[in-house]
């Protein structure tokens, strides 16, 4: 676990081919580092952007409107759910609960929290980041 920790915070992701060479490096077979690596949702086979949004979807930010601050969010990033931008600056996730059910509906970009949102003010706030990032 340690190593695919370690190999994903160089990489961002756990590309095949260093699985490969983790599995040669500690003389296991590649099928159990592969299935370490895909039994675990922290883990990501494929690249990630430097900001990930995660966008709750529990029942009380579904009800509270997550279905339209999704669409805003992946129509202001021009990303959708479970895609990351061409750029790698944003992936966009949908996650069942962040534990913050007073303030649905509610999406969390790295660690920041953003909670009461409605579409309008989903699409400010990725402007505003989008501004901060380029810094």
């Amino acid at each position: 676990m340690s190593v695919l920790q370690a190999t994903q915070r160089v990489y961002n992701h756990l590309p095949q081919e260093a699985l490969r060479d983790i599995a040669k490096a500690l003389r296991i077979p590649f099928a159990d580092v592969y299935g370490v690596a895909t039994f675990y949702t922290r883990f990501h086979l494929e690249p990630r952007g430097e900001h990930i949004v995660r966008i709750c979807q529990g029942t009380a930010c579904h009800v509270k409107g997550a279905p339209e601050v999704t669409a805003a969010i992946v129509d202001a990033l021009g990303v959708g759910v479970g895609e990351t931008a061409a750029d790698l600056s944003f992936t966009v996730e949908a996650v069942s609960c962040v534990g913050c059910c007073g303030l649905a509906p509610v999406v969390l970009v790295d660690d920041k929290t953003f909670g009461g949102l409605k579409p309008k003010a989903a699409r400010e706030m990725i402007s505003r980041l989008r501004k901060e990032y380029d810094r």
